[in-house]
């Protein structure tokens, strides 16, 4: 079986407090964390857990079987780490940890990489452009588009753009970036869910869906005529749905995609915030992460809860059939 990569994040946030808590679980599959193992230590020290740790090297990962030692592939943080603290200088062996992950699946060590909460804003800080992991992840396996999927025990929220500022966001409401998003929510649950024909609640992009256009267009230009297209051709396809109510039908749906980062997310959170995973679908490989940030007020201090970590990494196993 192939091993779960986990990159450990930001390291002055809360990212090594709860890949520390991998150990707990017993998982199908060996979890290998990515990482500086001094900094993983003295968080270890920190919390006060008693934590073994092996360092292991990339010809380890053949074949690797799960064990009650957090494994740890380590990459060296040039700039002391602080908790708390957060420093654009170490922005670099961050985005070294994400490309060690990118690289390993390229040549075939894994097939999944769970991604520990970064800071976009210190990484821009430093002076490199980053929206976040997708969009990352997206042009380092050359992916014109993927999509970002959250889920939970309650619904799973696709979103058709990310990480924009709102007033970018009805420029992007597209035909074509409709066509694309319903295509790739449609072939992932194919190929992962086995669910041939997804149901998907579509929302539309203004208030009451445009109220029949008394509330903006782009329903009646853009999202309707897709989504008619798509019923059209025999897809469970429905919409657009007013954003304020269709929650609370997600139990009927597989997926609801929403068209903004804030339209559906803060919904999917507070539903069941410490459950919820961040999916990549479109990539070449499994990529999960935590649906939180890196909360650096609270690192090193105990109080971080590794439960969506735990979600995320329970996920890229079944997901990939225990590959």
């Amino acid at each position: 079986m192939y091993p779960i990569l986990v990159t450990m994040g930001e390291p002055a946030g809360i990212g090594p407090d709860i890949c520390l808590d991998v150990v707990k679980h017993q998982f199908a599959q060996a979890v290998v964390i990515i990482g500086d193992v001094n900094v993983l230590k003295s968080r270890a020290r920190a919390l006060n857990k008693d934590i073994r740790i092996e360092v292991i090297e990339v010809r380890d990962l053949v074949d690797l079987k799960p064990s009650a030692k957090l494994r740890v592939l380590d990459i060296e943080c040039p700039n002391a780490v602080i908790a708390g603290v957060l420093n654009p200088e170490n922005s670099a062996y961050v985005l070294k940890t994400i490309d060690w992950g990118i690289n390993l699946c390229k040549m075939g060590f894994a097939k999944s990489i769970v991604t520990a909460p970064v800071n976009k804003e210190v990484i821009n800080q430093s002076g490199v452009k980053f929206l976040g992991h997708t969009e990352y992840l997206a042009q380092k396996f050359q992916v014109d588009k993927v999509v970002m999927m959250l889920a939970n025990k309650d619904m799973k929220v696709a979103l058709l753009t990310t990480h924009l500022p709102l007033k970018e966001v009805a420029l992007q409401v597209t035909c074509n970036n409709l066509n694309q998003t319903l295509k790739i929510i449609i072939d992932y649950f194919k190929d992962k869910y086995k669910i041939s024909n997804p149901r998907i609640a579509v929302c539309g992009l203004n208030p009451h869906a445009g109220d029949g256009g008394y509330i903006g267009l782009e329903e009646i230009e853009i999202i309707n005529p897709v989504i008619n297209e798509w019923i059209a051709n025999g897809y469970n396809v429905s919409g657009s749905h007013s954003a304020d109510s269709i929650f609370l039908s997600a139990g009927e749906y597989d997926v609801i995609l929403a068209m903004y980062h804030d339209q559906g997310l803060p919904v999917l959170k507070y539903s069941g915030f410490e459950s919820g995973i961040n999916v990549t679908l479109g990539l070449p490989i499994v990529r999960t992460s935590v649906d939180h940030g890196t909360a650096v007020n609270i690192s090193g201090t105990g109080l971080a809860n590794s439960e969506s970590l735990i979600h995320a990494i329970e996920f890229a196993i079944n997901i990939n059939g225990g590959c």
